[in-house]
């Protein structure tokens, strides 16, 4: 392979298989666009391409929706992290793939001796084919109690090697999206507001499983240590008390909980 190499869409298709339907709708929505033009106007995928598409179908197999990969691909995504926590959730799934298949063998082997299998042999397949199921921390503590961070903590844990990127790399990206539609003046019933405020009330949803006082916990910490929560060290509290304010008033023009 030359890093002179290109691929049209057909062959892409092929060799990721992927369809071309596929590969043109995110063409579409801009998650994964082929970066050449031939001097005929055909337009072809690059190398660098085909590592922004193992980028797309890595963070999709981790359980990331494709509105959520795009805003970790604009923002950035460590390869070598993102190759480990791949690794990571591969190995699960052959873990959890020959659990199936040693418990599979023996309700084979309990039918084939004309035996009918136990109960707990049903019940350990069924479960076998459902699977099992710094600073920002102490700006956690202080507004939540211990179960509190308990539940947290398992709810982060459930959702595996997604929850960096939904926590670290999507919910900053929201904060700094919205905090230029504010400093450009736009006013909170814009609906690119609502909408950012919308994802942000989805994302506390999964980590909290809704639960109002843990959420509002979670909603102190990011008010009084903004730049904690966030990683943007840099911003002043004051910036980042009047972005808190400017959401908590687009969320009373929005429908979704918080």
């Amino acid at each position: 392979m030359t890093p002179s190499d290109t691929w049209k869409v057909g062959q892409l298709a092929t060799a990721s298989g992927l369809t071309v339907r596929t590969l043109h709708y995110w063409d579409t929505i801009g998650l994964l666009s082929p970066s050449r033009r031939t001097a005929g106007g055909h337009r072809e995928y690059t190398e660098a391409d085909l590592g922004r598409l193992y980028q797309v179908l890595a963070l999709r197999d981790l359980g990331l929706s494709l509105e959520t990969i795009a805003v970790c691909l604009d923002t950035g995504v460590d390869p070598t992290r993102l190759i480990q926590h791949h690794l990571t959730g591969v190995e699960a799934s052959l873990t959890a793939l020959d659990t199936l298949r040693q418990r599979l063998l023996r309700l084979a082997s309990e039918l084939a001796a004309g035996r009918a299998p136990t109960a707990g042999q049903l019940l350990d397949a069924l479960q076998a084919i459902g699977g099992t199921g710094p600073d920002g921390d102490e700006a956690l503590r202080r507004h939540l109690d211990p179960d509190q961070l308990n539940v947290l903590a398992t709810r982060t844990a459930a959702i595996g090697p997604a929850a960096h990127y939904l926590l670290e790399v999507e919910w900053p990206e929201l904060y700094r999206r919205a905090d230029r539609l504010r400093t450009a003046g736009t006013p909170p019933t814009d609906p690119k507001v609502r909408k950012l405020v919308a994802r942000m009330d989805e994302l506390s949803t999964l980590f909290t499983g809704g639960d109002a006082a843990l959420s509002a916990g979670v909603r102190k910490a990011w008010h009084d240590a903004p730049a904690a929560m966030s990683g943007e060290a840099t911003a002043p509290a004051d910036d980042w008390r009047d972005l808190a304010d400017y959401l908590d008033r687009a969320r009373q023009n929005t429908t979704h909980p918080t």
